[in-house]
């Protein structure tokens, strides 16, 4: 047992924690695949059971014969699209939220996300995209300093205790969901300030927009919901050389406090698997774009660049 747990604590080891959907798996047969009006095209995955228990409204058209698919009907007849399916998914998830349904949505009403898949302007609640497998997006900052020997030092959060996903681990600088209507930069200008006060001006004059990360990922059992659940993610990446003045401190209870870190203490910690895992992959992309891992020093380097960088299977925003 020792053996094999050693053995699992790679960088790939890492990625395929987050990027753990299989990859011979064919959807069509797995799942129900979830189509929008007028869209011959899938927006996401649904597992049997949580169809079983989805307290489906007129609004939407169940197929039980594979291959199974789940449809939002459009009554409008083309007039309104966007504003009949997004009726339709709020009053579904206020019957399961009143009825308190799904683990996942926690009883609670979440900030509206974009199905950036479809053809026109569509959107659902947070907290209830992942029942769908809809593609989730992310903005994340990883802000660090240079010391005059050109030394790097991160600045790595902590989660709170409280929160629900992945309690107590270690972060990226800054991180936060794509709300509807916001863009990668507005998201981490917004959780900047409110994560790590750092101010707005400080953040436009100095962050670098440095690529995009893509895996997918089914919740296991360490996540406190349901499991099984897929969700395609989408995470833009930035980096924020600091000066050495300026230090993060948590504006909001969900950081409970900031590390100076070096390369080597953040590689002992990824490897300790105390990283949230999609904050590892971002830590790990940026240790290749910086020349930290390279084809030399990892026999893994062209799994990793490419678990880092997976095809989705729906349309991309």
């Amino acid at each position: 047992m020792a053996g094999s747990q050693l053995s699992e604590r790679t960088y790939l080891s890492l990625l395929q924690s987050c990027d753990n959907f299989p990859y011979d798996i064919v959807p069509a047969e797995a799942y129900y695949q979830l189509f929008l009006p007028n869209d011959d095209q899938p927006h996401g995955y649904l597992l049997p059971e949580t169809v079983q228990k989805m307290p489906w409204t007129s609004h939407f058209h169940v197929t039980h014969d594979k291959p199974r698919k789940v449809t939002v009907l459009d009554s409008s007849k083309g007039q309104n699209t966007p504003g009949e399916v997004n009726a339709a998914f709020s009053e579904l998830i206020n019957i399961c939220i009143d009825k308190d349904l799904f683990h996942i949505i926690d009883g609670k009403h979440s900030e509206p996300f974009s199905i950036v898949s479809a053809k026109y302007p569509t959107h659902m609640e947070r907290f209830a995209s992942a029942l769908f497998g809809i593609t989730s997006r992310g903005a994340y900052i990883t802000a660090y300093t240079k010391t005059s020997e050109g030394t790097i030092k991160f600045w790595i959060g902590r989660r709170a205790a409280h929160l629900y996903t992945s309690p107590g681990m270690l972060d990226s600088t800054v991180a936060g969901g794509i709300k509807d209507g916001s863009t990668p930069l507005d998201t981490i200008i917004h959780e900047a300030d409110e994560e790590a006060s750092l101010p707005e001006n400080l953040v436009r004059e100095r962050v670098h927009s440095v690529g995009v990360l893509t895996y997918i990922c089914i919740t296991g059992s360490d996540f406190p919901g349901e499991k099984g659940l897929v969700i395609p993610d989408i995470i833009y990446v930035h980096d924020l050389e600091l000066p050495s003045e300026v230090i993060p401190k948590p504006n909001d209870d969900e950081v409970e406090e900031f590390y100076s870190m070096t390369v080597e203490d953040v590689q002992k910690a990824l490897l300790n698997r105390e990283f949230k895992p999609d904050s590892a992959a971002v830590m790990i992309d940026f240790f290749v774009r910086h020349g930290i891992i390279t084809a030399e020093n990892e026999k893994d380097y062209v799994e990793i660049n490419t678990r880092l960088h997976r095809r989705l299977p729906f349309r991309l925003p």
